[in-house]
């Protein structure tokens, strides 16, 4: 429900602002006021398209700002939770602002926050609907057909159930192509991934192994000359002649000796004694090294082929060029392995995706013939019970055919073979070419109004009407038979009393009342018989200050209201008559 509308530099508008109520909201005023720039700044806010003129003269910037209460609105709850716009619990207001710029160029706010227009029409989309002879009608986009006859047939549950079952199929089909499109790929594969296991459990690899085959390969190779030198140490140390350990045993006995002159020498003494022993050792040990060390020529050999063969593996499944890495290596052949056993299964599975896919089909096809056995028979009603709401809006020669038709699939598209499908009927297999009829998430129909505005004329679309007075009829029509299906959202009539008056345009003020029961209205008019219908009543005014033409918009009390029906009774001069018909006219509305 739209509860709020502020428009600031739009037009002839200065600064307007205006609260709507709910229920049926008309608006009068003298031709060329400015009533249906208020539709004009509505649309714009709503995401139409942005014209530099709509500035006002003077003005860098206009902007239009307008408050939705969308509690009761669940498809617009979830649109804007979608796009990331804060509607939780106790938060059910969205609002939408447009500024636009003398330059052309236009900004978009929701809730506060930065837009974009494509954004803001996706938001503002259910919102508002509107009828009028300069702007969209929902009713000539047949993409909005199928949507109204769902609804007069109450088919919503059935629908939903058909787009989870499109969306299953859809899922099955995408696995089913992903997983068996490229057989030979497949093989390929295989083929790979066997040839790299083999060649890893070929070499028998130990994690870690190579670091102890380079520290190996580095003894080999410098063999003579770790002999050399652990050999001499241990000749220095222990083996030679006036070998290192020797001499401190010489000395550590001496001071021994003169420990018993002065006692602060004996720990120095045994300190050597300790440090003689594990020189002892050390030296026993270069010994036990160095006797130890041999050069191996096919060792070495054995050991450079195996780093090289690791090195080759790394570089192709490990860690890179320059490093040795069997862990990496080992790991690699874990995933290929995985992989392959899957691919060895890819078969089974893709068996398995195919009765999925079949399943899918089956499920789709039967939901889908049956919500399009549904439509065709609630097509029939829907026209009859629209022809006759246009009868009763002076349209009697108008006659409203629903069409509902499935076309056919294209190559690459979900088609369902109605033919096949088991229904009990097999109705419109007959219809459909071989490939069958294209499917999607609302079944397989195409929905269309047809209208023939004059006896024996054959239907055509409704675009192509002239009037934009008989097409807001239609459309008062199409609301009056779905009153009260689906969310309340605002519907604006515009011009939908041209070219009627007197009892017909009563009977148009009770049919906009009666959908206004349903839904919040916003109806321009000229005519007193709609205006009297009124649940709260503005008029729009234009003047002339200090040289500049704007226009305002007052609600108008009780009395008021009485005065503005007087006036579009009476014209210029209003009397008494007019006033006691007006008076009149107003008590018979609201009873």
């Amino acid at each position: 429900m739209l509860s709020y509308l502020r428009v600031r530099n739009f037009a002839i508008i200065d600064e307007l602002e205006v609260e709507l109520e709910p229920g049926l909201n008309v608006v009068t005023g003298e031709t060329g006021a400015g009533k249906s720039i208020l539709i004009s700044a509505l649309s714009l806010v709503l995401g139409q398209k942005a014209r530099p003129d709509v500035v006002r003269t003077g003005a860098e910037q206009a902007e239009v700002e307008a408050l939705f209460h969308i509690a009761d609105d669940p498809a617009a709850r979830v649109r804007a939770e979608e796009a990331g716009v804060a509607v939780g619990d106790g938060e059910d207001e969205l609002v939408l602002r447009r500024v636009i710029l003398r330059s052309g160029r236009s900004r978009a706010y929701v809730n506060g926050k930065l837009a974009s227009a494509t954004q803001l029409r996706e938001l503002a989309t259910g919102l508002c609907d509107i009828s009028s002879q300069h702007e969209h009608h929902t009713l000539v986009n047949p993409a909005s057909h199928l949507t109204f006859l769902d609804a007069f047939a109450e088919l919503g549950s059935l629908r939903e159930k058909m787009g989870a079952a499109h969306a299953e199929l859809t899922a099955a089909r995408a696995s089913l192509d992903a997983h068996g499109s490229d057989v030979q790929g497949k093989l390929e594969r295989e083929d790979l991934l066997r040839f790299q296991i083999q060649e890893i459990d070929a070499l028998e690899l130990v994690a870690g192994e190579e670091e102890q085959l380079a520290t190996e390969r580095d003894r080999q190779r410098h063999a003579e000359r770790l002999r050399a030198a652990t050999g001499g140490a241990e000749d220095a140390l222990y083996a030679s002649d006036d070998a290192m350990c020797d001499r401190i045993a010489r000395i550590a006995s001496e001071l021994e000796s003169v420990a018993e002159l002065d006692p602060a020498l004996a720990p120095l003494a045994e300190q050597l004694g300790s440090a003689q022993a594990q020189l002892e050792d050390v030296a026993r040990e270069l010994g036990g090294y160095a006797r130890g060390v041999t050069l191996d020529g096919e060792r070495l050999a054995e050991i450079e082929q195996r780093l090289d063969a690791i090195s080759r593996l790394s570089l192709k499944y490990g860690a890179g060029a320059r490093s040795l890495d069997t862990a990496a290596i080992l790991e690699h052949r874990e995933r290929a392995a995985e992989e392959l056993e899957g691919l060895d299964r890819s078969e089974e599975r893709i068996a398995e995706l195919r009765a999925r896919v079949e399943r899918a089909e089956a499920e789709a096809g039967v939901l889908a013939v049956k919500l399009s056995e549904a439509r065709r028979k609630a097509a029939k009603k829907l026209a009859k019970a629209i022809s006759k709401e246009l009868a009763s809006l002076s349209m009697g020669d108008a006659m409203i055919a629903v069409q509902v038709a499935q076309p056919e699939g294209q190559e690459g598209e979900l088609c369902v073979p109605l033919g096949d499908v088991s229904t009990g009927k097999g109705r419109g297999a007959e219809a459909v070419a071989p490939r069958g009829a294209r499917l999607t998430a609302t079944g397989i129909d195409v929905v269309e109004f047809l209208i023939a505005t004059n006896r024996g004329e054959e239907p055509q679309p409704l675009h192509r009407i002239a009037s934009g007075g008989e097409l807001s009829r239609a459309m008062l029509a199409v609301k009056r038979v779905l009153a009260g299906l689906g969310p309340g959202g605002l519907y604006v009539f515009d011009e939908v009393d041209a070219g009627v008056g007197g009892a017909v345009a009563e009977i148009i003020g009770r049919k906009i009342r009666e959908v206004a029961h349903h839904h919040q209205v916003i109806c321009i008019t000229h005519l007193a018989q709609i205006a009297v219908f009124a649940e709260a009543h503005y008029h729009v005014a234009k003047a002339v200050a200090a040289g500049r033409t704007r226009s305002q918009i007052d609600r108008l009390s009780d009395k008021q209201q009485r005065e503005e029906i007087a006036r579009m009774l009476g014209g210029v001069e209003v009397t008494a008559k007019t006033r006691a018909a007006a008076k009149e006219m107003l008590s018979a509305a609201r009873a």
